[in-house]
């Protein structure tokens, strides 16, 4: 039992420590659902008022899922480094294609978080029974009383109707909610198609072999833990050096002392250095030798963002 615990454990470990995009993407779909659940048991209260029921229905579903898809934007790597691409050096060098690529790239990992929203929401019906109750058509219902209008229908998603009409809030709340969740389930299949249809796309258009796809996310991800370590190494002894100009003395603890004597530092690398190392980046090889970053690039010496005879670009995007 205690080795199917630790296995277990270890799995879990490995889940979350991937960088597959795959599994990010089922983790925020996950966090979204969760958050979905809190959200309609906690804030959502249908106002039960005509006019209003329409806006707080839809301002439910589609507010929380833009500030969902901006985070989504704001988080995304690719955004920052499409601005400092454009700020730089603009997309001139870029082909439509792969302009496409970029965009497509960025929307459709920041859209992951509101299409589970508003999916979740959807299936859950609450939101979408409160914005179109009032617009149940009363000559729809059977028998419905001619003296009552859309203020008792807009009432019925509070169940605050009279003991008489108690049948027709159950029929109008069963019939949104059957439109409600087919919406939610025709969302699903088309958002299932499309990914399908681009990842078939991606694998097809693929200059790369699945195995030297499969090693350059694994160079990406190493260099970039690399790069994030020794920068912060790199920024903390720069800082204790100034600091100990400035003061005479710097107080360090046996950890920053052991990395100030191994690692001395002279200075600070110059901005044309930063400026070649970042922005977007799309698969090049030059005189067939792949360059798998702009690291890469700049650490072989290869001039130019643009494809030449020798740097061919291959419209595949670094994820």
């Amino acid at each position: 039992m205690a080795a199917l615990i630790a296995e277990n454990f270890r799995f879990l470990s490995l889940f979350f420590k991937s960088k597959d995009v795959m599994i990010f993407n089922g983790l925020v779909a996950l966090g979204t659902v969760g958050s979905e659940e809190l959200f309609s048991v906690v804030a959502f209260h249908c106002p039960c008022s005509p006019a209003r029921n329409y806006i707080y229905g839809l301002a439910a579903i589609g507010v929380p899922a833009l500030a969902l898809f901006l985070i989504g934007v704001i988080w995304n790597n690719h955004t920052w480094n499409l601005v400092a691409e454009c700020h730089k050096r603009g997309i001139k060098n870029f082909s439509a294609a792969a302009t496409f690529l970029l965009f497509g790239s960025i929307m459709g990992r920041a859209a992951v978080a509101p299409v589970t929203w508003s999916v979740i929401s959807l299936l859950r019906g609450e939101a979408y029974i409160c914005a179109l109750s009032e617009f149940v058509k009363p000559s729809s219902l059977d028998k419905f009383p001619a003296e009552y209008g859309a203020e008792v229908l807009a009432r019925f998603p509070c169940k605050d109707v009279p003991a008489n009409l108690t049948k027709f809030r159950d029929e109008v709340t069963r019939r949104l909610r059957y439109e409600s969740q087919l919406f939610g389930w025709l969302i699903i299949g088309i958002v299932a198609v499309l990914v399908f249809l681009t990842k078939c796309l991606k694998h097809c258009c693929s200059p790369l072999s699945y195995r030297q796809e499969a090693y350059w996310a694994q160079y990406r991800s190493n260099e970039d833990k690399l790069f994030r370590r020794t920068a912060e190494v790199h920024s903390r002894i720069l800082a204790a050096n100034n600091v100990k100009q400035f003061f005479g003395f710097v107080a360090l603890d046996k950890e920053e002392k052991e990395l100030v004597q191994e690692f001395p530092v002279e200075g600070v690398q110059p901005s044309p250095q930063w400026n070649a190392i970042t922005g977007v980046y799309i698969y090049r090889e030059n005189k067939g030798f792949p360059l798998y970053s702009r690291l890469h690039k700049w650490a072989k010496g290869v001039e130019g963002n643009g494809p030449s005879p020798e740097a061919h670009e291959m419209l595949f995007l670094a994820s």
